[in-house]
């Protein structure tokens, strides 16, 4: 296949729906006892929506929406520190658009550059390099924020500023990774979850093999999907033939862009740069041990927490979700978002509580975007 459309084909999908409703009956899941099968990645998430797959697969298949949306999982006193460095009166602060709007206790980046805030969206570190470049008078932080997906062109951001000596760029490190906070669920008494469809994108940079822990330390299956309905189908149908035959294996549905052993230079740069911390704050999922990265010591030059000492370089504090926020439990599956109280009604794209109802990976966004929105009553 070599066009978006094959991967559309309405036939081949009422094919793989068939096959899957086939399973289904075999494996004997219905409405009262469904398979709980997790998509991590929030890319996932709104494909699966967009295309209506939760309404064409059979009842009992329940979707579980992970923790796979970077700025979902972003705890609001670290956006609330974005928004202190973005207000200082020298700094240019540069961000990707999906971190603008998510809400931190006094504001967000959007309402600071409304407020005068030097604000800038830029859609790679690389613009944030060329700003350096252009403003030597003024400091300019880079928002570092994703997973293993966008931490390679971090990485090489800060080793090309090393190598033109760019003292005024530094990057405000909030990049994580994806297998912690999945052993976290794992390890959750009260998560049922029977399989998984894993990230592709994360996966295109560090293959297949970090997630064997899944399959040999907890027996779920978990096959690496692609974005298009044919993959995501097929990746569930594969989770089901898993799950029938007893086989709990890590497999690569998306092999024609996924490498088994991942991306070598991308990996090597991150290994450079990055070392992990010793415990980073989720979202919903509280503090998980070596979660999180951080710049090596050798490039503090580059580490805005070291140069203007905040975060994790400073004395931190702990911030509470807004009242009625079900967030945290959105987040880690444990409700969907029509279940929380503010869905619709106090918590819009407009006036977002959380950062899942504006990141375009959100499964609060997905709802609301995708007709969750129609199922909200209005408020007496």
């Amino acid at each position: 296949m070599k066009f978006a459309e094959e991967f559309r084909d309405p036939d081949a999908a009422r094919a793989l729906l068939n096959k899957i409703a086939a399973l289904t009956d075999e494996i004997g899941a219905s409405a009262e006892k469904p398979l709980h099968i997790m998509e991590i990645c929030g890319g996932h998430t709104h494909a699966i929506f967009r295309y209506g797959l939760d309404k064409l697969t059979p009842d009992g298949i329940e979707f579980i929406h992970g923790p796979g949306c970077p700025v979902c999982v972003l705890p609001m006193s670290r956006v609330d520190e974005c928004v202190e460095l973005a207000e200082r009166e020298e700094v240019i602060f540069t961000t990707f658009g999906d971190a603008m709007r998510v809400p931190g206790t006094k504001k967000s980046l959007l309402q600071a550059k409304a407020d005068g805030a030097d604000i800038r969206m830029v859609y790679s570190p690389l613009d944030a390099l060329e700003l350096a470049r252009r403003n030597p008078d003024r400091e300019v932080v880079f928002f570092g924020l994703g997973f293993e997906t966008t931490t390679p062109s971090t990485a090489f951001s800060i080793l090309q500023a090393a190598e033109e000596g760019l003292a005024n760029f530094t990057v405000f490190c909030n990049h994580i990774l994806v297998p912690p906070p999945l052993k976290v669920l794992l390890d959750d008494p009260h998560m049922v979850l029977d399989g998984f469809v894993g990230p592709g994108h994360v996966s295109m940079v560090i293959g297949v093999h970090p997630y064997d822990f899944i399959a040999q330390d907890y027996g779920k299956p978990i096959v690496v999907a692609g974005f298009e309905p044919l993959d995501l189908l097929q990746s569930v149908l594969m989770v089901l033939e898993q799950i029938r035959d007893g086989r709990a294996e890590v497999e690569n549905q998306y092999s024609r862009v996924v490498p088994e052993h991942g991306n070598p230079a991308s990996m090597a740069a991150m290994d450079k740069v990055y070392e992990q911390r010793p415990s980073f704050e989720w979202r919903g999922l509280g503090e998980i041990d070596a979660s999180g990265l951080r710049i090596r010591p050798a490039y503090a030059a580059f580490d805005a927490e070291a140069k203007f000492g905040i975060g994790y370089g400073a004395k931190r504090r702990h911030v509470e979700e807004p009242e009625g926020c079900a967030c945290g439990a959105v987040m880690t599956g444990r409700v969907k978002p029509v279940d929380c109280p503010q869905f619709g009604r106090g918590c819009t794209p407009e006036t977002p509580l959380g950062a899942l109802m504006v990141s375009s990976e959100g499964a609060c966004a997905a709802y609301y975007q995708y007709g969750g929105a129609r199922a909200v009553e209005p408020a007496q």
